[in-house]
């Protein structure tokens, strides 16, 4: 049966709040050197913390990325419970740009784009992140305690171990 005109078969469920996450980082190299690192799927493990235990499940056999590829991986996000994490890579645009969108895990709705550009002395890199979380009560608590310190944390890391790969834009007397 139809549900009456103007009505969602899913009334009783939740609107989705969108939420965003917004990080640039600037590299002493190449925009190339930077997207050769970023589009091997392989060097995510590199780049997340420990805490998160991630482990790359399949997809990650393949050296260049495309649309199309997913990548399947266990990662422990919240309070260490182990969760698989299926990522589609939606759209490549060598090399300035990628989208990868969750396609099962621990979001409602996530998407990442990835852009990459020529700077003075370098790349700069933008991340945006569109995200939203499952529709379940306290939702605003959990993102606030939990879930917007942890992708801090992911992306605050993810800072540290390419200022160590690459260097930082001004050297090590930028201060």
């Amino acid at each position: 049966m139809e549900p009456p005109a103007g009505r969602d078969r899913r009334q009783g469920e939740r609107p989705m709040k969108l939420r965003r996450i917004h990080r640039v980082q600037r590299l002493p190299v190449s925009v190339e050197t930077a997207w050769a690192f970023f589009s091997a799927p392989r060097n995510l493990q590199r780049i997340t913390p420990p805490s998160l235990d991630l482990r790359l499940r399949s997809g990650f056999e393949t050296g260049a990325m495309y649309p199309g590829m997913i990548l399947v991986f266990r990662v422990r996000p919240f309070l260490g419970v182990p969760v698989t994490w299926v990522t589609e890579i939606t759209h490549v645009d060598e090399p300035r740009l990628f989208v990868d969108e969750q396609r099962f895990g621990p979001y409602r709705f996530w998407h990442h784009k990835h852009l990459f550009r020529p700077a003075p002395g370098g790349v700069e890199m933008e991340d945006l992140v569109d995200y939203a979380l499952p529709p379940v009560p306290f939702s605003g608590v959990a993102n606030r305690f939990l879930v917007v310190p942890r992708l801090a944390e992911i992306f605050d890391f993810r800072r540290r171990v390419l200022e160590e790969l690459f260097g930082s834009p001004g050297g090590p007397d930028s201060g």
